[in-house]
């Protein structure tokens, strides 16, 4: 757990032992971030700060939706981070704030095995960095959650741009009608389709989070508020431009299955067409190929018959089917 003391003269490390008099001080406030939960970390939120059971609980627990509760003088908010991984599959990255006039205190919840601890850091560290070399002065721990959330909210703007470059280049392709294997190109229209519904979902769902602990906090001073709805615009500003590439994307796909579809429409009317033609011939022949051609002897005039009706049957279902526009 890293403890930081935080001023408008700047930003220090403080070891644990000083939180409960850090607390009690109003020329700073307190930002503790906890990396992995712990029975310390418990403890501490438990007896130090005196957080709600259920709260403490949504930070040992994962969390498949963001959450808000709001308290006498505190808010709780759950919210993801996306990490996209192979083969399409998105990490939920969950970060879990306490915010007070006093203290901001960020949880990050459990993580799947597979994601380096690092990566759920990235944005904590960020801030972290930005304050300790003097380029970030928040004067609130509204105003320092604001810069975490943001960093959040423009990783999310960043993959949505990635991901529009990506349909960008499958766009090119199904118009250019390259020769493709349908199997595996319309995989890869369908992971993209799946990362930007992930990314939309998220910060839909931020929004909605937001949306919500603005209308329930009265506590909060007027300007912490408004950074709260600016964290509310741009989650909206995400998942209206992740929507608008997710129906630019099922353009793309709707168009490159119909021109699929018609190929193999297509190619279903010309074995029809093979079937109607061979079908008499393969009749006739079948009932009388033996009884014209046999081992002892070959009835030669009845062969010439035979070759000429079913040539001339041919041809007809042939002009037939031009005439339908078969073929």
């Amino acid at each position: 757990m890293e403890l930081r003391w935080i001023t408008t003269g700047g930003v220090r490390h403080a070891d644990l032992s000083e939180l409960a008099g850090l607390l009690v001080r109003t020329d700073g406030f307190v930002w503790l971030d906890v990396p992995t939960w712990s029975e310390e970390a418990e403890r501490l939120l438990a007896e130090v700060f005196c957080f709600h059971p259920m709260a403490l609980t949504n930070c040992r627990d994962r969390n498949h939706i963001p959450l808000v509760h709001v308290y006498p003088s505190a808010l709780f908010i759950a919210i993801h981070a996306p990490e996209i991984a192979t083969g399409g599959h998105v990490h939920y990255l969950e970060l879990d704030q306490f915010i007070s006039e006093r203290f901001l205190v960020t949880v990050h919840g459990p993580l799947n095995p597979v994601v380096p601890i690092e990566v759920a850091l990235r944005e904590t560290r960020q801030i972290a960095e930005r304050l300790e070399a003097g380029r970030l002065h928040p004067r609130s721990p509204y105003a320092l959650t604001y810069a975490i959330v943001s960093a959040v909210a423009r990783r999310e703007a960043a993959l949505t741009a990635d991901l529009a470059r990506q349909v960008g280049l499958l766009e090119q392709r199904v118009m250019a009608a390259a020769e493709e294997d349908p199997h595996d190109f319309l995989a890869e229209l369908f992971t993209a389709r799946h990362e930007l519904l992930t990314i939309k979902t998220m910060a839909a769902q931020g929004g909605e989070i937001y949306g919500r602990a603005i209308r329930l906090t009265t506590f909060a001073p007027r300007e912490d508020l408004d950074l709260m709805r600016d964290l509310l615009d741009q989650y909206q500003r995400v998942a209206s431009i992740s929507q608008a590439q997710l129906d630019f994307l099922m353009g793309v796909t709707e168009f490159y299955r119909a021109r699929t579809d018609t190929k193999m429409t297509i190619a279903a009317e010309r074995l029809a067409v093979i079937a109607a033609v061979t079908l008499p011939v393969t009749a006739i022949s079948s009932v009388m190929g033996m009884n014209v051609i046999v081992n002892d002897t070959t009835h030669w005039v009845a062969l010439g018959i035979l070759v000429s009706v079913m040539s001339v049957m041919s041809f007809l279902v042939l002009r037939w089917a031009k005439r339908q526009g078969w073929w």
